[in-house]
């Protein structure tokens, strides 16, 4: 039986109690299920409504396209200041709380270089602690204690997503709009899977035309992305 469960399910949007896939004639194989899919006896079911991901060799998941944000460890957020005391900033990360980034959190942080950042500057940073019944800690160092990409994004554009087309930006290996950019345009971009993503390029015309393609990317199948991409360029060549 073909692993790969019916064309007209992915990439397209799924709901509750769809069932995508008889697993009955693959015990051999290994399958990997993503957040909004469960497997009762031998099928795989919906249990979230979204759209139905499916990548190579056998993953499926959900995207939901949530406008919420709920923090969890090891994410890597845009955030906003919104205030800043004595030993941290507080972070807006459009969670159900403010976050909150120890002053100390950047590589080589001391009492005597503490970063100046003012409310409403623009940080990348990383989760990590995250509880229900308290503000969720941030950092801008990985996970070895480098600076590595995050800290004060400047310049740029920032724009506001849903948290699905958040991840499909960060997925693996990288999504046509910005493989396709890629190609033709110099551009920096950091995505946060909070649903915010900041673009920077030398000319502002590239910044605009990559936020565009971005922001229309996210109801389109792979091959409708590919399309898309390459006629805006062409109308810019």
């Amino acid at each position: 039986m073909d692993p790969k469960p019916s064309m007209t399910f992915i990439d397209k949007p799924v709901i509750p109690g769809d069932v995508i896939l008889d697993v009955s004639a693959m015990m051999d194989q290994t399958i990997k299920l993503g957040g909004g899919l469960q497997q009762d006896h031998d099928t795989i079911t919906v249990i979230k409504a979204g759209i139905l991901r499916f990548s190579e060799p056998n993953k499926y998941w959900i995207e939901s396209s949530h406008k919420r944000y709920i923090p969890t460890v090891g994410d890597t957020v845009l955030g906003i200041v919104v205030d800043k005391r004595a030993d941290s900033f507080f972070v807006d990360i459009k969670g159900p709380m403010v976050a909150f980034l120890p002053v100390l959190a950047f590589e080589g942080g001391t009492r005597r270089n503490i970063p100046k950042y003012e409310v409403g500057a623009l940080i990348y940073a990383r989760i990590v602690n995250a509880n229900t019944e308290m503000n969720p800690e941030l950092s801008c160092m990985d996970a070895s204690g480098k600076a590595a990409e995050f800290g004060l994004l400047k310049d740029g554009y920032m724009f506001e997503s849903s948290t699905g087309l958040s991840r499909m930006l960060l997925s693996s290996p990288t999504c046509p709009v910005l493989e396709g950019l890629g190609k033709k345009l110099a551009f920096e971009i950091a995505v946060g899977l909070n649903g915010r993503v900041w673009v920077n390029a030398e000319h502002p015309s590239s910044i605009i035309l990559v936020a565009n393609a971005i922001m229309n990317s996210e109801s389109l199948t792979p091959v409708q992305q590919k399309i898309m991409v390459e006629r805006l360029l062409d109308r810019v060549n």
